[in-house]
């Protein structure tokens, strides 16, 4: 009879992801099948895309976007890096765990295996991290090791054991003090300085981690900007943002987007997109029709 996308986009999109773990739970006791797969039937193209996704709880969301990212290189590594190091410890914990149940191996092993020289030695550690989340930060600390970083950045040593070891380990509320101090002791932000080869990619990887770590919003900005501002959108990436970021801090990177871009993000995505892909997206950006 065909599927009513308008009614799944009211359900679906209104609820959090309890409520949709739920509504998954009670669609499979009721009718003896996956809601999931039943929409899998029903839908195609970047709207099934994001409704899967949405659907799915956070943490099995992201180990199916870490497990799609192992097996596609380059621009796939920014996406482990996001997973890693824009998660809480227990959401990295989970999402781990949820790979173990779905894949029936590790996430580190498939990280391990897919992954090369400097992208490995920084991936490993990220995707392994359990960080403290507290406020306390101790500035001796945060002095010493941005000097640490200077000198290893000064001697291109990017891919140094110590520069990965502070970025993978250290809390992020000590990784903001050490580099508060880097950029106060040495004039620069530790991003200019991580730009000595604009075409290195493991530099533009260690860039946005130290983003992601810092400034999450200042990235997925980035991110939206670059999905929607050129020629034919990166779905992909614009899905993505939205739908992991929607329950998190969207409405702060869609200020963050419009200061930017002097656009409101709704208005991007209304120019940008169509049809029903269009509606679930702005019904997650929190856009409300008059």
């Amino acid at each position: 009879w065909g599927t009513n996308e308008g009614l799944i986009i009211d359900i679906l999109g209104h609820r959090n992801a309890e409520q949709r773990n739920l509504i998954r739970k009670t669609y499979a006791e009721t009718y003896g099948e996956d809601l999931l797969k039943a929409l899998d039937k029903e839908l195609s193209n970047d709207f099934e895309r994001l409704l899967l996704l949405w659907a799915l709880d956070p943490a099995e969301r992201d180990a199916l976007l870490a497990n799609e990212a192992t097996k596609r290189w380059t621009s796939s590594n920014q996406v482990l890096m996001e997973i890693a190091c824009t998660r809480s410890a227990n959401q990295l914990l989970h999402a781990r765990q949820a790979y173990h149940a779905r894949y029936k191996k590790s996430l580190e092993e498939d990280v391990a295996h897919h992954t090369t020289g400097d992208f490995r030695k920084l991936l490993l550690p990220l995707v392994s991290s359990y960080r403290y989340e507290g406020e306390e930060v101790n500035m001796t600390l945060a002095k010493t090791e941005a000097k640490l970083l200077h000198e290893k950045i000064s001697d291109k040593a990017y891919s140094d054991d110590d520069v990965i070891r502070v970025l993978a380990t250290r809390s992020k509320a000590q990784i903001n003090a050490t580099l508060n101090h880097y950029k106060n002791e040495y004039g620069n932000d530790i991003n200019k300085d991580l730009k000595a080869d604009p075409k290195d990619e493991f530099l533009a990887l260690l860039r946005s981690t130290v983003k992601c770590l810092v400034y999450p919003e200042k990235y997925f900005e980035k991110v939206l900007r670059l999905a929607i501002n050129r020629r034919g959108t990166d779905e992909g990436a614009l899905t993505r943002v939205v739908c992991t970021r929607a329950e998190v801090d969207l409405k702060i990177i869609a200020d963050e987007y419009q200061r930017r871009n002097s656009v409101p993000l709704t208005r991007a995505i209304v120019k940008d997109t169509h049809g029903d892909y269009e509606k679930l997206l702005l019904v997650l950006a929190g856009h409300v029709e008059n």
